[in-house]
């Protein structure tokens, strides 16, 4: 005797059963875009800012943000923008882009802050180049008229012209959080677990060197007199030497096992020391660094439950840079 089909409410609950794990499905997926949208498709080692004011306020986020964030910050300082411009800066960074150098975006944005190519900010391999973004939205904040004075919302959009223009105020707390500590206001507030990031394979003094300059631009290390000590450095003749001075534009050497790379920081100058320190923790997992000490405080990668212990000693110094010896060189 042939089975009997199911009846009509039968196959009504299977297509009901059906749809529903499809869309238990879905809104799983739609979450992991959204972290990945999010977070840039790496979640990586988490990194938290807390006020040196001792109020308790923090923002945490993960080492790409942070990493994006000290070249923000970098740039302005570097071309003499005052904490307010980097505070504005980075508050408009988080809210069109959450700090991640994405590729998409309404019509033709793209980068950290969205900027579009049909509009003159720049070509798209500019504008998805952190550096030169946060250069030409500088650029274009300094001709608005008094922008300091300005309430953060009101300067932000005479830049960026956005059919939000409310949203940027939300993110001033975190914002001012984020500048006080990667301008060197704060001292020993930005501290990152600094788990090495395993797709980079340029690592080394040579790689920290590269990078200040990229960010902070080729005086910073006329300014600091930046050394490297520890291993053997290669010249290009093959002579092998035990400590170097740098020069602006970063040689090629070759370093077995950890180096440190040490900025001087002249007297009084606490600010730029701190700002400097943090930059280097903010970009310790692209760059394989290890250890950051100034001023009698060090971090470690690693040790995010004991973040800026004390090193014991009152002296300033300079900012002394751990990092791995050099690969893919």
């Amino acid at each position: 005797m042939p089975e009997q089909s199911p009846t009509p409410k039968k196959r009504r609950r299977g297509r009901l059963f059906r749809f529903s794990a499809a869309f238990v499905v879905l809104l799983a997926v739609a979450g992991y875009l959204v972290v990945q949208y999010v977070t840039g498709g790496r979640g990586g080692p988490g990194c938290k800012v807390v006020s040196g004011k001792g109020d308790g306020q923090e923002f945490e986020f993960t080492q790409e943000q942070t990493m994006n964030a000290a070249t923000i910050a970098a740039v302005g300082t570097g071309r003499g923008m005052p904490e307010r411009a980097v505070t504005i800066a980075l508050a408009t960074a988080i809210q069109e882009s959450q700090l991640v150098n994405i590729t998409h975006g309404d019509r033709d944005s793209l980068g950290l802050f969205q900027q579009r190519p049909s509009q003159g900010w720049g070509t798209e391999k500019e504008i998805m180049d952190p550096t030169y973004a946060a250069g030409v939205f500088y650029e274009h904040l300094a001709k608005v008229d008094d922008y300091q004075k300005l309430p953060l919302t009101v300067a932000a959009q005479r830049v960026q012209r956005s059919g939000y223009p409310e949203a940027y105020a939300k993110h001033e707390p975190d914002a001012a959080l984020l500048s006080a500590a990667l301008t060197g206001q704060s001292a020993a507030t930005l501290t990152c677990q600094g788990l090495p990031d395993t797709t980079r394979t340029s690592t080394g003094p040579d790689a920290v060197r590269a990078a200040l300059v990229r960010d902070f631009g080729r005086e910073v290390l006329k300014e600091t007199g930046a050394e490297v000590t520890g291993g053997a450095t290669t010249s290009k003749k093959g002579a092998s030497k035990s400590k170097t001075t740098t020069t602006p534009s970063p040689s090629a050497s070759a370093t077995g096992g950890s180096s440190t790379v040490t900025l001087p920081v002249r007297s009084g100058s606490t600010k730029t020391g701190w700002q400097l320190a943090h930059w280097a923790v903010a970009n310790s997992s692209v760059l394989h660094i290890d250890r950051v000490s100034y001023a009698g405080r060090e971090w470690a990668a690693g040790s995010a439950n004991d973040p800026w212990h004390s090193t014991g000693t009152k002296a300033a110094g300079g900012v002394r840079i751990q990092t791995e010896g050099p690969t893919g060189q």
